[in-house]
């Protein structure tokens, strides 16, 4: 696995253990210190881990810097869980969150999930899967509502898509957070309810009373066409 990953944060202790665990792993690292450094940087990377606090330019920033000229997947930094329900109602795009302290090994194993669900694969254009009036085309990783195009960041995609190719099935949490985010140990299911509540934000006509995403209390999450 030959992916660049870059590593920005402003402690170097915490880029030099993240950075070792990613090379153990056949990871290429790049590192910034700070904002303004990663976004020299952004442009050479495969993926990126981003602190939220950072000198000269915050994580937020950065991101929406980022997202305005790449889909480059994202794993932000939290130094605490209740900045995660933040950095949802600013919309910035990262694709999975993780709070400190955190385990290394950890976020290798995302850093990896985030990658082979973004790395795309052969597949033809009739694998497109439709729902109502939604259509997800694996292929070319759009999705589309009508004649509307909505723009979905990858772990959003990735997540719809699987819903999407079992109508009607209902899914838990923590099945999602085995399929979609591919994590085979226990883990923060409070990213997959804020991933959720994005996906309807841009997805459905009125979040409020989604037609397509239905939660089924005390279980989880279908999908299902109006």
């Amino acid at each position: 696995m030959n992916a660049r990953i870059l590593v920005v944060d402003d402690e170097p202790a915490i880029r030099d253990v993240v950075e070792r665990y990613l090379r153990r792993e056949g990871f290429s690292t790049l590192s910034a210190s700070d904002g303004e450094e990663a976004l020299t940087q952004a442009a050479d990377a495969d993926l990126i881990v981003l602190d939220l606090m950072l000198p000269r330019l915050d994580g937020i920033e950065v991101c929406r810097r980022i997202r305005a000229q790449s889909d480059v997947p994202i794993i932000m930094l939290t130094a605490k869980s209740e900045e995660i329900d933040t950095l949802l109602g600013l919309r910035i795009g990262a694709d999975d969150y993780m709070t400190k302290p955190f385990s290394p090994a950890e976020l290798v194993a995302r850093v990896q999930a985030v990658l082979k669900r973004t790395g795309g694969g052969a597949r033809s254009p009739d694998d497109t899967v439709r729902v109502g009036t939604l259509r997800i085309n694996p292929r070319l990783r759009t999705v589309e509502r009508g004649n509307e195009s909505i723009e979905l960041t990858a772990r959003e995609f990735d997540l719809l898509h699987f819903l999407a190719s079992s109508p009607g099935q209902v899914f838990t949490r923590e099945q999602l957070l085995d399929q979609v985010w591919d994590y085979h140990f226990p883990g923060d299911t409070s990213t997959v309810t804020v991933h959720v509540r994005r996906l309807r934000e841009k997805v459905e006509p009125d979040p409020v009373r989604p037609r397509y995403i239905k939660t089924v209390w005390g279980v989880g999450y279908k999908l299902e066409g109006p």
